[in-house]
């Protein structure tokens, strides 16, 4: 059985040099003029087989392609592979968009799904928010401080009261409100809204209000959400009277992607905290804020730096 590994003769490395090729000259003289090395960001799902992952790192060396970070993971039970990979260009035997062009034949012979980008692009964020705003705090804190590298273009709220904070980070700012009559009408301004911001992820920052399953399939993969619960219990309104109520020990936050399903989407970052039989309803809400805050940020940043992978209604965090 072959083994996917390919043994390459010394005369072979030899001509797989950058320079030995019409393509590799061109690369070569872009680099001379910008001797700055432009880092990609590769994640990729495949079928799982022998010697898949020396296929794909093998095609990258073949390309110059100069492997900085390389992380995966094979599920058995669904026989997927997945990986995320960080190149840079210092000895691409290709420009950038002949690299891309080639790469999409590589990968549609390997039935692979996979995303490919340079490092330095940043993913434009369209928040959603209702009254509180303890979500968007630390997240438009992470945004400033430059961990999450992304590019918060608007602030939408059915609620007025985040303006002035939008205002103060120099965010745009839209008041969408809810009108049980009008609903369909504020969805497809907000839809509107985030094609013409050239969207990559909507982030519902504690937003009280559900998104239909026309939007939901819309945005399959690129919405966000921050349940107030450690799921799967205490689903709908005042979780934290459920908690307390039931006498819990531990309470949590989690943040999963948007499905039509109601709070049941791939499920990306768990946050608990341990309480007691002391810890009163407010206590468990002050708690619940900094978890769900914390949760919401993580969830974000993974996503913006390519590491979540969807595997069925499971995600791989690479």
């Amino acid at each position: 059985m072959d083994s996917g590994i390919k043994s390459i003769s010394k005369d072979e490395v030899t001509s797989l040099n950058p320079a030995d090729t019409a393509d590799g000259v061109v690369a070569e003289k872009e680099r001379s003029q910008n001797p700055a090395n432009k880092s990609y960001l590769l994640k990729l799902t495949c079928p799982d087989d022998l010697g898949v992952m020396a296929k794909i790192t093998g095609h990258l060396y073949q390309h110059g392609a100069f492997i900085i970070n390389a992380r995966h993971f094979a599920d058995p039970e669904q026989q997927r592979f997945n990986m995320r990979i960080e190149f840079d260009d210092r000895q691409f035997s290709l420009s950038q968009q002949a690299f891309e062009q080639e790469f999409a034949g590589f990968a549609a012979a390997m039935n692979m799904t996979y995303q490919l980008r340079c490092a330095l692009s940043r993913p434009k964020i369209i928040i959603m928010v209702s009254r509180e705003d303890h979500c968007l705090n630390l997240l438009l804190n992470k945004w400033q401080s430059g961990v999450l590298k992304a590019d918060i273009c608007a602030i939408i709220s059915n609620h007025q009261n985040t303006r002035k904070l939008a205002e103060f980070y120099g965010i745009d700012f839209h008041y969408l409100p809810i009108d049980k009559n009008y609903k369909a009408q504020q969805e497809a301004k907000l839809w509107q809204l985030f094609c013409e911001y050239d969207g990559d992820l909507l982030v519902l920052a504690r937003y009280m209000q559900i998104l239909s399953d026309d939007l939901c399939t819309k945005l399959q993969g690129r919405a966000i959400n921050i349940h107030h619960s450690f799921l799967p219990g205490f689903k709908g309104a005042k979780p934290y009277q459920q908690a307390y109520d039931r006498g819990v020990k531990i309470i949590g936050a989690t943040a999963h992607y948007v499905t039509e399903d109601l709070d049941e989407g791939p499920i990306i970052v768990q946050e608990v905290k341990a309480v007691d039989h002391a810890t009163t309803v407010k206590d468990m809400i002050e708690i619940g804020h900094d978890i769900e805050a914390t949760a919401l940020a993580r969830a974000v940043r993974w996503h913006v730096e390519d590491r979540i992978l969807l595997n069925g209604q499971r995600t791989v965090i690479l």
